[in-house]
């Protein structure tokens, strides 16, 4: 079943070409266009997905341009472009430079789909997420990032791999930034129902919370060059088929705050119910002194990159 006529992807790299491919085969929406700067690229990832309908069988017509006049009338816009993070390089270095990239991006959007909701992936996400919207002047529903629903994706399967259980069985969340000061929230971890703190000692949790914030870092260091885009494309899907399906799911999400945790005025992941509106509401979960203390770490680290980004012109 259709649910949405038109998903833009921003950019056609490894994570967007990989997005679209996604898009498509779940028949989410009638059309996925693929928008980069290099011409000949999105066209050419667009035509070879479009090529596997027959076999995948799948109804989704799959476009690539250059132009950004293509946003017009979309429903869904997701943004991947930007410079990719290289090892040794921190999200924070990649700030300006993807904040400029953004700006253009985020006029378009609000000239051509000015209804659209906006899912940012492009680093440092909470960051980014916050000055999207700052330059297309949205409700803040219909402007999140991905955020914590990756580094959730990535502490399900560490905890599942360590006591050897299916990964949906694994639940829990992620808090705070996407980077070194992300909060995965032990106190509400759970593997059916089971809380993790009764199935494994502190020292093997611990582990498991430090290879989950170096959980991106450890891929561009196998990699060697580029960084992971499987793991983020299927979290992009997760959020894109909340909203074209009108899920209502609780995701992890950098979400612009209002109030909420006690915070206000930046983006950082907490957890949200995502919709056909975007994000339809914040839900204030317990944290334990321990989990609060972490997750104002990663509101200070937000807060830093904001005072940078407060000296671009957004206009």
């Amino acid at each position: 079943m259709v649910g949405l006529g038109r998903v833009a992807v921003l950019g056609a790299g490894n994570i967007g070409g990989t997005l679209a491919q996604r898009l498509a085969e779940a028949d989410l929406a009638e059309e996925v266009v693929l928008i980069d700067i290099i011409d000949g690229l999105p066209q050419g990832k667009a035509l070879d997905i479009q090529e596997s309908a027959p076999i995948l069988g799948f109804s989704t017509r799959v476009r690539g341009s250059t132009s950004l006049d293509e946003l017009e009338g979309t429903d869904l816009v997701v943004e991947t472009a930007g410079l990719a993070r290289k090892p040794g390089m921190s999200r924070s270095d990649l700030l300006e430079k993807n904040a400029g990239i953004l700006a253009t991006h985020a006029k378009a959007v609000r000239d051509h789909a000015p209804q659209a909701v906006v899912i940012v992936v492009t680093n440092p996400v909470d960051v980014m997420t916050y000055w999207f919207r700052e330059v297309c002047g949205f409700p803040r529903n219909r402007v999140f990032g991905e955020s914590g629903t990756l580094d959730t994706a990535r502490f399900r399967t560490f905890v599942a791999l360590e006591l050897g259980v299916a990964p949906r069985d694994v639940t829990g969340f992620v808090l705070g930034t996407h980077g070194d000061t992300m909060v995965p929230v032990l106190s509400l971890t759970s593997v059916s129902g089971v809380p993790l703190t009764r199935l494994l000692p502190p020292e093997r949790l611990h582990a498991i919370v430090e290879r989950t914030k170096k959980g991106g870092g450890e891929i561009v260091d196998l990699l060697k060059s580029g960084s992971a885009y499987y793991a983020p494309s299927a979290s992009q899907l997760e959020l894109a088929r909340a909203v074209a399906l009108n899920e209502h799911r609780l995701l992890s999400a950098a979400t612009i705050l209002e109030g909420e945790f006690g915070e206000r005025g930046l983006s950082i992941g907490v957890p949200a119910v995502i919709g056909r509106n975007g994000m339809e509401k914040v839900v204030e979960v317990p944290l334990d002194p321990a989990e609060r203390s972490a997750f104002s770490a990663s509101v200070a680290a937000v807060r830093a990159d904001l005072e940078i980004l407060a000296k671009l012109p957004k206009t």
